[in-house]
C-alpha cells in the first residue's frame, strides 16, 4: 500500500509546495492533496514520476508510516529568519535521522542519555549543575560533540544550503537528538551544540517559548563553555581586543561569544563591551574567526561506520535498506564520518558493540 505521509515527507524534504510538485509531475494540485490525505492512491505511473522528481527510491513510498519529528518537538534558534520551507525540510531531515537511529539501535548498543531535568533552574545554575554531574569542574570542554555523544545524545549534521537554520534539538521518548548545521564555523558549531544542550535540560517539558527560550539557551551555553570562575581567573583584566582573540582559544568559542561572556561576568565595562564589539565587527570577526579551530567530529558515527565496514556493509547498502537516497544518509553524517585517528582514541562508555555480540 502507498503511504501518504511518506510522500509529504519527501516533498517537504525537497522544499516543494503541493502546487509546485503537481506542476513538476504533470498533475493537479488537488490530486497531490488527495494523495497526501490518503483519499486516493496514485497510479504506478504517477508514483514513478513522483519518485523521479523527488529523487527518492520508489519503494520508499510503500514502507510503513514513519515516526515523524513534529514542529513542536524541535527547538529552532531563529524562527524569524527561517522560512516555512526551510523549517519543514530540516524537520524532514530529522525524521530521516530517526529512521537511521532506529536502524542503528537494532544493531548496536549505544550510550543511553545521561541528562538531568533542570527545568526551573536559571541557565547559569543549570550549567553548573550539569558540569558537576558530569565531573567537568571548571575546565574547558575539549570536544563538545564527543562529550555529548558520550552522554548518550545523538548528534546529526545538516548539510542544508542555508545559514538561517543554525541548529535544533528534540526529545523523542527518552532519546535526545541534536542537529548541527555544518556550514557554521567550528567555534559557532560548538556554541550551537551547547545551546541545544541547554534546550534539552531546561525545556524538556516545555517552558519559555520563542526569544525567551533562546536567550535562556544562549546563557546556558555561555556558562557551560565558559565557566565564570575560569573566565575571571584567566582574564581578570582586559585591555584590548587582542587579549580576547588569544583568550578565545582556551574555551573554543568565537570572539563575539567571549566578548559577551566577559561583559556578563563583569570583566569588562559597558564602554569596553561596545568598543570591542565594534572593533570585532570592523575586522570581520562576525563572519570569519581569527585563528579558527579545527572542526569537531563524531566518534560514535565513525565507530558505527567502521563496524559496518568490517562486515562489508557500506553506506549505500544501509541507504538501500532504509529506502532513502544515499545522499540523505551522507547529509546526516556529513563531516562527522571522517574523524582523524587520534580522535578515535576517546573511549565511549558503555563501549560501542554489536547487539548480536
Amino acid at each position: 500500500m502507498f503511504t501518504p505521509s511518506r510522500l509529504t515527507l519527501a516533498r517537504e524534504r525537497r522544499q516543494f509546495t503541493k502546487k509546485a510538485l503537481a506542476e513538476a509531475v504533470g498533475l493537479s494540485a488537488h490530486t497531490v492533496l488527495r494523495y497526501e490525505s490518503g483519499e486516493i492512491e496514485p497510479t504506478s505511473d504517477a508514483v514513478e514520476r513522483l519518485a523521479a522528481t523527488l529523487e527518492f527510491p520508489r519503494q520508499f513510498f510503500f514502507e510503513p508510516d514513519i515516526d515523524q519529528l513534529p514542529e513542536g518537538a524541535a527547538s529552532f534558534r531563529s524562527m524569524s529568519a527561517i522560512s516555512a520551507k526551510e523549517r519543514d525540510a530540516a524537520l524532514a531531515a530529522g525524521t530521516l535521522a530517526y529512521m537511521l537511529s532506529d536502524w542503528v539501535d537494532a544493531r548496536f548498543d549505544l550510550p543511553k542519555a545521561d541528562l538531568i531535568d533542570l527545568d526551573g533552574d536559571t541557565p547559569e545554575v543549570a550549567a553548573r549543575s550539569l558540569r558537576e554531574k558530569w565531573g567537568l569542574g571548571e575546565k574547558p570542554v575539549r570536544n563538545m560533540i564527543q562529550l555529548l555523544e558520550s552522554k548518550g545524545i545523538r548528534i546529526f549534521s545538516m548539510a542544508e544550503n542555508t545559514m538561517t537554520v543554525d541548529a535544533f534539538s528534540a526529545w523523542r521518548s527518552e532519546r535526545a537528538y541534536v542537529f548541527l548545521n555544518t556550514m557554521k564555523s567550528a567555534e559557532r558549531s560548538r556554541f550551537d551544540a551547547a545551546h541545544e544542550l541547554g534546550h534539552l535540560v531546561l525545556h524538556k517539558h516545555g517552558g519559555p517559548k520563542g526569544r525567551d527560550a533562546e536567550d535562556e539557551a544562549d546563557r546556558f551555553a555561555a556558562s557551560f563553555l565558559m565557566p565564570a570562575a575560569d573566565v575571571e581567573a584567566t582574564l581578570p583584566r582586559v585591555h584590548g581586543l587582542n587579549q580576547i582573540i588569544e583568550g578565545k582559544k582556551r574555551w573554543g568559542v568565537s570572539v563575539m561569544a567571549l566578548i559577551v561572556r566577559l561583559h556578563r561576568v563583569g570583566a569588562i565595562s559597558d564602554w569596553q563591551y561596545r568598543t570591542f564589539s565594534i572593533q570585532a565587527t570592523e575586522r570581520g570577526y562576525r563572519k570569519q574567526e581569527p585563528f579558527g579551530m579545527q572542526r569537531e567530529f563524531s566518534v560514535v558515527w565513525q565507530k558505527v561506520l567502521t563496524a559496518l565496514w568490517s562486515e562489508r556493509t557500506t553506506k549505500d547498502e544501509v541507504a538501500r535498506e532504509l529506502h532513502i537516497p544515499t545522499a540523505e544518509l551522507e547529509n546526516l553524517l556529513f563531516g562527522l564520518a571522517a574523524a582523524r585517528g587520534d580522535q578515535l582514541e576517546m573511549s565511549i562508555k558503555p563501549p560501542l558493540r554489536l547487539v548480536s555480540d
